[in-house]
């Protein structure tokens, strides 16, 4: 699985101009599965978006997790990250988990989360048209990936 996060002091989505979620500070992360993901991905990219340090400590040091500093999570089903842009002019699809496979491990992801999430958790619609606001932080940005064993 994959997982863009980007530390921010705020966040929203909107569906049809209506905001389904928003957050304030804490992490928006953008959440792929590929082919071969399972629950053991799931359940290991939701330990790494708890527990990565991305937030500064007193010195300003990337030292603070997610669960160190309470913040909120807003996660966006988004499954383009899986892209192969290595050649031509036109992303290719075929490592994205399917639909079915990605909806199920992105919401199998979102109840791991549920119980653990130190602030408030908010959720982007799996498949929707959605339009994402963000604020980033710093810019703070990082790829995670999980492999498939």
């Amino acid at each position: 699985m994959i997982g863009l996060i980007q530390r921010v002091r705020s966040a929203a989505v909107r569906i049809e101009g209506e905001t389904v979620a928003a957050i304030g500070p804490g992490l928006l992360v953008l959440i792929a599965a590929v082919a071969g993901d399972g629950r053991g991905e799931a359940r290991r990219l939701g330990e790494r978006l708890l527990g990565y340090r991305v937030f500064p400590d007193e010195q300003g040091r990337m030292n603070r997790s997610l669960c160190d500093c309470g913040g909120d999570l807003l996660l966006v089903p988004q499954f383009t990250l899986a892209a192969d842009t290595r050649k031509g002019m036109r992303p290719s699809f075929t490592r994205a988990a399917p639909p079915a496979q990605g909806q199920a491990l992105f919401q199998y992801l979102l109840d791991q989360l549920a119980e653990q999430a130190p602030g408030r958790l908010a959720s982007g619609v799996f498949g929707a048209d959605m339009q994402v606001e963000l604020c980033n932080d710093g810019p703070v940005t990082f790829w995670l990936e999980v492999a498939a064993r």
